[in-house]
């Protein structure tokens, strides 16, 4: 798309007006209430993939009697476009991650699998590009006793933010080595391949513009210049004071659909009796389009 290379100003205001126009700013527009999950009625589905257009992220609330089972993330995703899932090294045998302290194994490793809290992210940023991360699905099955709330940012709402304080933030941050992974070795077996690339590209396969990104500063380069400093700065500064991101605390049966959005976590606490468990799928697809030909008056 060309709205997002910055030769293309005229291309870019326009999108630009498109997307604050109406933009939501409270986190309970873009919650959708639905049925059955494993089969959405044509207007809960309409009302997901057109939230999920606007802002990249919708949130679904369901009190199915299933939903602490795990197929409900694979029948919502099948239902949204989303086929091609990933499987990371945490993953279950199903792809699906099951999201909860874990005291050993290979995910004891992992700050996901911790109580502690995430810090600003897309997910698979140390993919390679055969890999890339565009949608995932967290689905919440027991909340923790306390904490453990997400915040979570659109990137093209970061992109605009960013741009408009100064383009050449932008310029520094779609440098195809502005920001390096180096490989996950444990044991000296190599596990994952070092991935430099860019902070902000424009997806070739779906024309959307893609974020790859993490706050960490440990096991993270970035090209060693001022600007790239300076964009840095600028984008933790974003993320720490702005009106659009939205907070919320998913309650069991409740999810959240995103085209990989920033997101954050608060640290939380369990009890002895409850314990927290959010199921994660991740996909190499986004979420589909809405089909504007559905007439929502009674739709079913």
């Amino acid at each position: 798309m060309q709205s997002f290379f910055l030769e293309s100003d005229h291309a870019y205001f326009k999108w630009r007006e498109q997307k604050l126009k109406n933009y939501p700013r409270q986190t309970e527009e873009l919650i959708v209430d639905i049925n059955n999950p494993y089969k959405l009625t044509a207007k809960e589905r309409y009302s997901l993939q057109t939230i999920c257009q606007k802002t990249n992220l919708v949130i679904y609330r369901t009190s199915h009697d299933d939903v602490d089972k795990k197929d409900i993330v694979a029948a919502i995703a099948n239902q949204l476009g989303l086929g091609s899932m990933d499987a990371n090294l945490s993953a279950d045998k199903d792809k699906i991650s099951s999201i909860q302290v874990m005291q050993e194994g290979l995910g004891s490793a992992y700050i996901p699998y911790t109580n502690k809290p995430l810090n600003w992210h897309t997910d698979g940023y140390y993919n390679q590009d055969s890999e890339r991360i565009r949608a995932f699905i967290m689905h919440c099955v027991q909340p923790a006793n306390t904490g453990g709330e997400n915040t979570y940012l659109d990137p093209e709402i970061v992109y605009i933010l960013l741009r408009d304080d100064d383009p050449k933030f932008i310029d520094a941050l779609m440098d195809k080595n502005a920001m390096t992974i180096p490989p996950n070795l444990e044991e000296n077996h190599r596990i994952r391949s070092e991935k430099s690339g860019p902070v902000f590209m424009v997806d070739e396969p779906t024309q959307t513009l893609y974020m790859r990104y993490t706050a960490r500063s440990r096991s993270v380069t970035w090209k060693n210049n001022a600007v790239t400093e300076q964009a840095r700065a600028k984008l933790l500064e974003i993320m720490k004071n702005n009106e659009y991101q939205f907070c919320h605390l998913l309650q069991k049966g409740e999810g959240v659909i995103c085209n990989n959005v920033l997101h954050n976590r608060t640290m939380f606490s369990d009890n002895s009796n409850t314990k927290r468990l959010l199921y994660r799928a991740r996909f190499y697809d986004r979420v589909s389009k809405p089909d504007h030909i559905v007439e929502l008056e009674g739709a079913k």
